[in-house]
């Protein structure tokens, strides 16, 4: 049985679909929050999960935040710490505690669209697919191997709100399957590090989850 902490910020929808995932193996040890005020803290207690909050407001810098944090999060001796809306840059040294075991989603096809506002810049550069990404974190912001990722069709009525939503909806599929993996000890990196190689194979299906564009307009499969 693998134990599992969980952060976040806010609603925690990507939090929610790891927890009703119910994968087996795992047990959700945790749910910490920077933010008291957090609306996935109710959920996660509905659930009988354990909750915990370590504001950042209460620590004069990011070192002394990731300190406590860390302390917080190691008193479950989870075998995965997992970022789910954890709207937080972390220190080099937090990351590096927790190397090969902290898992985070972002909503662009990484290394496209680092950072915010993901879903308006892919707009603006008329991107014809968008998506999401897990990895697993490293010191460089959004850049750690890539373990799944989900691709969207952009829309030509598409505004940011509506690509989000799209996004959003991949994102609760792909998360819980790369938990299922790491738990699954199905996970591996590459002799130079970046690139997460799978030890079983991976189904064809999980390449790209929705079509992709024009792949059935002449009867392809």
């Amino acid at each position: 049985m693998k134990s599992i902490v969980i952060l976040i910020s806010g609603r925690g929808s990507n939090m929610e679909a790891i927890v009703q995932a119910r994968i087996p193996g795992a047990r959700i040890a945790a749910v910490i929050s920077n933010r008291p005020e957090a609306e996935g803290l109710a959920f996660a207690r509905a659930h009988g999960i354990a909750t915990a909050v370590v504001d950042h407001r209460d620590h004069a810098d990011r070192a002394q935040f990731d300190a406590a944090l860390a302390e917080r999060i190691d008193a479950y001796a989870p075998d995965l710490v997992v970022l789910a809306g954890f709207m937080r840059l972390l220190t080099p040294g937090f990351v590096r505690h927790y190397e090969g075991r902290l898992l985070n989603i972002h909503p662009s096809l990484l290394p496209a669209f680092t950072g915010l506002h993901t879903h308006r810049r892919a707009l603006e550069a008329g991107v014809r697919v968008h998506g999401a990404t897990v990895h697993f974190v490293t010191a460089e912001l959004d850049c750690g191997p890539i373990v799944i990722q989900a691709v969207v069709p952009v829309l030509p009525d598409d505004d940011a709100a509506a690509l989000a939503a799209r996004v959003l909806a991949q994102e609760h599929r792909i998360y819980p399957q790369a938990v299922r993996w790491f738990v699954e000890d199905r996970l591996a990196r590459d002799k130079h590090g970046g690139v997460v190689v799978h030890t079983q194979p991976v189904a064809a299906e999980l390449a790209w989850t929705v079509p992709p564009l024009d792949a059935t307009a002449e009867g392809e499969a």
